[in-house]
């Protein structure tokens, strides 16, 4: 009987932790500063650049973007995804070393 309630009590002793519900450090939400709102619209950019290409990729590879048209929207969907990141790569950088 002993071994029985000492078990029951080293099981509710480890999983305890994972029982309860855990308190949040803050409930507050900040507003984000210049440089965070500015690194949001970038990767919101980037995020459309890349979502653009691969849908175009898609209705190329099933037919309903012909080759020429598939090539003409190429370039600028690219070069428009490469400006993102380039952009975001320079955000992270300390100001001394931004071009």
């Amino acid at each position: 009987m002993l071994a029985a309630v000492l078990a029951v009590g080293c099981v509710v002793a480890v999983a305890f932790p994972f029982i309860k519900e855990p308190e949040p450090e803050s409930d507050d939400l900040h507003e984000p500063d210049e440089e965070g709102r500015r690194r949001l619209e970038l990767l919101e950019e980037r995020d459309r650049s890349l979502a653009a290409l691969k849908e175009l990729e898609f209705e190329h590879r099933t037919g309903t973007v012909s080759d020429e048209d598939y090539r003409i929207a190429l370039g600028p969907l690219r070069r428009e995804a490469a400006n993102a990141l380039r952009a975001l790569e320079t955000e992270g950088r300390p100001l001394e070393e931004r071009t």
